[in-house]
């Protein structure tokens, strides 16, 4: 009995759970997003051949906008198929998974669809059919990049952030 019951409970007041966030590198998020490109590509160039894309480039003609937006909706589930299991998941691209990194909310928990992952991917893959000025705009979205925060345009608009693993 030499319990004394006023006495304060043990606490322990550091959250053993808690893990730092160590923002991914700028080589890292490249060296991710160059993997995730060649990746997409193979399927891709299998697709163009068969939609007749090279015929079109060989004789001469420029492909059409309605061509160019096949192409662009054919990207997008190419890149939905090869990696959305992961993105829900671990919230990493095959290319992200690679090199160690992955997309985290600015809590550091998984990003979640509807609210981060539709949003950083509709900016990251949109801004480059704006007409005239897409491809500027492109540039301008992975230039941000070079801020303190490392964040990109896309990463802003998610309110999302690429740690290391």
């Amino acid at each position: 009995m030499d319990e004394n019951k006023f006495q304060t409970p043990d606490s322990n007041l550091i959250d053993q759970d808690a893990v730092e966030l160590v923002l991914a590198s700028r080589w890292a998020r490249l060296g991710a997003s160059l993997l995730d490109a060649i990746i997409m590509m193979v399927p891709l160039l299998i697709v163009l051949y068969f939609v007749g894309f090279y015929d079109q480039i060989l004789e001469g003609e420029e492909p059409s906008a309605a061509m160019n937006l096949l192409m662009g909706l054919v990207g997008l589930v190419v890149f939905a198929v090869i990696n959305f299991k992961f993105l829900l998941e671990t919230g990493q691209t095959v290319g992200k998974k690679a090199v160690g990194i992955k997309i985290v909310d600015l809590e550091g928990n998984l990003p979640s669809v509807q609210k981060h992952l539709l949003v950083r991917y509709a900016v990251y893959f949109g801004l480059g059919y704006v007409p005239v000025i897409g491809g500027l705009l492109s540039i301008g979205n992975v230039l941000f990049v070079f801020r303190s925060d490392k964040r990109c345009v896309h990463d802003l608009a998610a309110k999302t952030m690429v740690v290391q693993c």
